[in-house]
């Protein structure tokens, strides 16, 4: 595995912090919406940014 860099390492780190707030709010969204169909929508959109925030942790080996 290459190594790497402190650069590359922060820009891991603010993705992933980003994809956490992403997917905390639209859980949060989801769970408040009365809409059926638009709570399943962000549940899905939830889902997908836990996807690429699992990815990347994968990246830093977490």
């Amino acid at each position: 595995m290459t190594e790497i860099t402190v650069k590359e390492l922060q820009l891991i780190t603010d993705a992933l912090t980003a994809e956490s707030l992403l997917c905390k709010k639209a859980r949060a969204y989801s769970r408040t919406l009365t809409d059926p169909d638009l709570a399943q929508c962000l549940g899905k959109i939830a889902d997908e940014h836990e996807v690429r925030y699992n990815a990347l942790l994968g990246l830093i080996g977490g």
